[in-house]
């Protein structure tokens, strides 16, 4: 499952003397459409303003936060709502309103059109940037949250100089205080990290597994200084496993360094060990959507060769041992070796998956790379697979490609790449696995432009 980066990177920042008079004004504008990035589109005297906390069809007053008269775009805030969309919700946090935490794009709007509009950004990127029409896509939820609340199983806690921990302000490195988090899975809240004081530390990460009807909680801390081999940890509200991120990845300081992870493959539960805070997806419902998603898309058989690349922990490659049985073959690619160790121990009893802790593009074009596969199933991080990784799934001459996406731009180049190399988009399916945020999930099913349809 792909991996995302913990913080976006930051844009440049201007001093106040490249500011634009408007920066920080207050104007009033018709909102226009959703764009992907979790914003709407209007416009102030001709330029394009990225706008955050609006809805479609709104007149809107906005903060102009970003505005220097040399940028392309500027972006603002909607801080008073002149006219209101039918969709408009009261958010559930104080923070997640403007000037406030980055993490929720749409709490104040209703999860209807929060669906909604991610189908049109996904439609739209396939046809901008992927020369691909899609028409009636629709973004599945999936088992788990509460209303898109309460599912957040992850959380990673920034902690500023004072040790107060909390969650950083949109598009800067400012910590914003919180007492809770609407979205976080209440196992997360119980731990009661952001009520703590963390000196010496940089940042938390709680996160609160469910296997077999059971909680494991772990909490890994990341000190401020490198080498510091002595935290101060406070008590905190709920046991939970104590680990420690430093040069060496994460090491266990109490309990156990690792949580177990439950699906059913093929109806048959199956735990995974996840090792400190490796990835895993963050919604308690996303990692069997997925699973079955991919194995329905690919639908492998008996004695079939599939390739599991960014396989990580082994989920997928797990659902295809199953399927194509002793007399096929799985070879998994990860480049994080805590992974692949982890993928090693899960998969300890599959004899017929073999796991190469490599980058993907250079064991797929190495010596000792693949010469064919009948499954490819790929799942990215967030930057997508490239032109390189694409051209050289295709090479091999799957009869299908399962490419899981969490970015649609992304998803949209490589299958731009892909259908240059032979491959053409036969089917996709859209989950949403982070409600209350612009992020969507999807999976693609690619065939060959010969292969009859299904």
């Amino acid at each position: 499952m792909s991996r995302r980066p913990r913080t976006p990177p930051l844009k440049d920042r201007a001093g106040p003397d490249e500011a634009a008079p408007a920066q920080g004004t207050v104007v009033r504008l018709r909102i226009g459409a959703v764009a992907h990035g979790g914003h709407c589109v209007a416009r102030h005297e001709g330029r394009v303003v990225f706008v955050r906390h609006a809805l479609p069809g709104e007149l809107a007053d906005v903060r102009l936060t970003e505005a220097r008269e040399r940028d392309r775009f500027w972006r603002g805030d909607a801080v008073a709502v002149v006219e209101a969309g039918a969709d408009r919700v009261e958010p559930r946090c104080e923070v997640a309103r403007p000037g406030g935490c980055g993490g929720c794009d749409w709490q104040h709007a209703s999860l209807e059109f929060q669906r909604r509009s991610k189908a049109d950004v996904v439609t739209e990127q396939l046809r901008r940037l992927g020369r691909t029409e899609i028409e009636g896509l629709v973004v599945e939820p999936v088992p788990g949250d509460a209303g898109g609340l309460g599912w957040r199983t992850r959380v990673r806690y920034a902690v500023d100089g004072r040790g107060r921990a909390g969650l950083r302000r949109h598009r800067s490195h400012e910590v914003v205080d919180i007492a809770a988090c609407p979205i976080a899975d209440p196992e997360v809240d119980a731990v009661g990290v952001p009520t703590r004081t963390w000196p010496g530390t940089a940042a938390v990460e709680v996160v609160a597994a469910h296997a077999g009807g059971e909680v494991e909680r772990l909490v890994v801390v990341e000190p401020s200084r490198p080498g510091d081999d002595r935290p101060r940890l406070p008590v905190l509200d709920a046991p939970a496993s104590l680990a420690r991120r430093g040069p060496g990845g994460v090491e266990r300081l109490r309990g156990r360094g690792w949580v177990r992870e439950e699906v059913l493959v093929d109806g048959t539960p199956r735990t995974f060990r996840v090792s400190g805070a490796g990835f895993w997806q963050v919604h308690p419902g996303a990692a069997q959507a997925l699973l079955d998603a991919v194995l329905t898309a690919a639908d492998p058989q008996p004695g079939e060769r599939a390739l599991d690349l960014y396989c990580g922990v082994g989920l997928f490659a797990a659902g295809l041992a199953g399927r194509v049985g002793a007399g096929g073959s799985v070879l998994g690619v990860e480049g994080e070796g805590r992974a692949v160790a982890d993928a090693r121990r899960n998969l300890h009893d599959l004899p017929w998956v073999r796991l190469e802790h490599a980058a993907v593009a250079g064991a797929l074009r190495g010596p000792a790379g693949p010469d064919r596969a009948d499954v490819v199933v790929l799942d990215p991080p967030r930057t997508g697979a490239g032109r390189e990784v694409v051209e050289a799934v295709a090479a091999l001459r799957p009869r299908v490609v399962v490419y899981v996406a969490c970015d649609p731009a992304a998803l949209a180049r490589d299958v731009a790449t892909a259908a240059s190399a032979g491959y053409r988009l036969a089917g996709l399916r859209a989950f949403d696995l982070f409600p209350m945020t612009h992020h969507v999930e999807c999976v693609a099913r690619l065939v060959p432009d010969d292969a009859a349809p299904a």
